[in-house]
C-alpha cells in the first residue's frame, strides 16, 4: 500500500503517518516528488486495523500496489528516480558514462585509463578489486590493494569510483573507498549482499541476472529498497540465450520495459552484452537510442594483456573518444545529453 500526501502536507504531517506506521510495526519508506509525497508501506498492511489513516492531516489517499516489486514500481512512485551522485545525475537529462578496464591491475593502468577516459568525457571510473571467475585458478583481483589504486586515479583525475562489492562482510570496506557499489550477475540473487547494500547509504549499480526475468530483476532491487536504500540504478548486461556468436544477448527491450514498469535509472553494459569490440559501439549507439540512463563501458589501453582475459570486449581509449563523440547527436536526437 502507499500513502499519498496532499500538495500542501507539511513536513509534520509526513512525519505523524510515519509513526503511525512504524508504531503498528511496519516500515515506511518515504519518497519526495515534486507535487507529493508517497509513503510506501512495507509489511503486512492488515495490521492497521482501523487506524484512520486516509483521516490524517496531509494525506490524500491511498492505494494498493499490485506489482509484486512495490518499492519499484511506477505504481510507488510515478516520476523517474534521479540519483546524484557527487556532480552527476543519473537518470535526467544527462546520460552519464562510466568507463574503464574489466580489473584493477596497477596503479599506472589504472590512473593511465582514467585520464583517457576523462578526457573523452567519462564521468566515472570503473574496474573491479575483487574479480569474481568462472574458474578459481583465474585471476581475482588484488582486493584492498585494487581499492587504494582506484583511490588514486579518483585523486589524479576527480572521476568518481565504481567497482564491484561481492559479500555481505566487504561492503564496509569497499564502502569506505567507492562511489557506487556494482553487483555482478552472480550476485543478483545473493539476498544476503542485497540486503546489506540496502543498509549502506551509498548507490547501487544492480547487474541483472545472465538468466534472470525483467521481474526477478525487480524483486532483487525490492530487497535493497526494503532495507531503506532508494538509490538504486539497474544495469542491462546481456543474458544467456541459445545464441552462442556473442558472449550473451544484449536484451535493448529491457530499457523501455523498466521505464514502463519502474522508476528506477538503467543503465547499459554494452561491453559483457556482446562480449566483442566490434560490436561494442553499434550497441551503445544502440542503448542511448532506446534511451538508456547511462552507460557501462571496458577500456584499456593494453587489452591484449589484461589479467582477466576480458580484453576481447574492450575498447581501446581512441575507440572510446571518437565513441563519445559519435553518440552526442543520437543522444540529442532522443531529448538526452552526454
Amino acid at each position: 500500500m502507499v500513502i499519498v500526501t496532499k500538495t500542501d502536507a507539511t513536513e509534520a504531517d509526513v512525519n505523524a503517518v510515519v509513526k503511525r506506521i512504524e508504531g503498528a510495526g511496519l516500515k515506511a519508506q518515504v519518497s519526495v516528488g515534486e507535487r507529493h509525497t508517497v509513503i510506501g508501506v512495507i509489511g503486512d498492511k492488515t495490521v492497521l486495523g482501523d487506524i484512520p489513516i486516509e483521516s490524517m492531516s496531509g494525506v490524500d489517499r491511498t492505494m494498493p500496489i499490485t506489482a509484486p516489486f512495490k518499492l519499484a514500481s511506477r505504481e510507488f512512485r510515478n516520476e523517474p528516480t534521479v540519483i546524484a551522485v557527487n556532480d552527476t545525475k543519473i537518470g535526467g537529462r544527462q546520460v552519464p558514462v562510466i568507463a574503464g578496464p574489466c580489473a584493477v591491475e596497477s596503479t599506472e593502468q589504472i590512473v593511465t585509463i582514467a585520464q583517457q577516459v576523462k578526457s573523452a568525457g567519462a564521468s566515472f571510473i570503473r574496474g573491479g578489486a575483487f574479480k569474481p571467475r568462472t574458474g578459481p585458478y583465474s585471476f581475482q583481483g588484488y582486493g584492498e590493494e585494487a581499492l587504494k589504486m582506484l583511490e588514486a586515479a579518483k585523486a589524479e583525475t576527480g572521476l568518481g569510483i565504481v567497482t564491484e562489492v561481492m559479500t555481505p562482510h566487504e561492503v564496509e570496506l569497499v564502502g569506505e573507498y567507492t562511489d557506487m557499489f556494482q553487483l555482478g550477475t552472480r550476485n543478483m540473487t545473493n539476498f544476503y549482499l542485497l540486503r546489506e547494500v540496502g543498509r549502506a547509504n551509498k548507490p547501487v549499480i544492480l547487474k541483472r541476472g545472465m538468466s534472470a526475468t525483467i521481474e526477478e530483476w525487480l524483486l532483487a532491487a525490492e530487497y535493497i529498497l526494503a532495507e531503506g536504500n532508494p538509490d538504486v540504478i539497474l544495469c542491462e548486461r546481456g543474458i544467456r540465450t541459445f545464441e552462442t556468436h556473442t558472449r550473451n544477448t544484449l536484451d535493448l527491450n529491457a530499457v523501455p520495459v523498466i521505464h514502463e514498469l519502474s522508476h528506477l535509472p538503467i543503465v547499459v553494459d554494452p561491453s559483457h552484452g556482446t562480449g566483442i569490440r566490434s560490436l561494442v559501439c553499434d550497441m551503445t549507439k544502440a542503448s542511448v537510442a532506446a534511451g538508456a540512463d547511462g552507460l557501462l563501458l571496458e577500456v584499456h589501453h593494453d587489452p591484449d594483456h589484461s589479467m582477466t582475459g576480458d580484453g576481447a570486449q574492450s575498447l581501446f581509449p581512441d575507440q572510446f573518444e571518437t565513441l563519445m563523440r559519435e553518440l552526442k547527436p543520437i543522444a540529442i536526437a532522443v531529448g538526452r545529453e552526454m
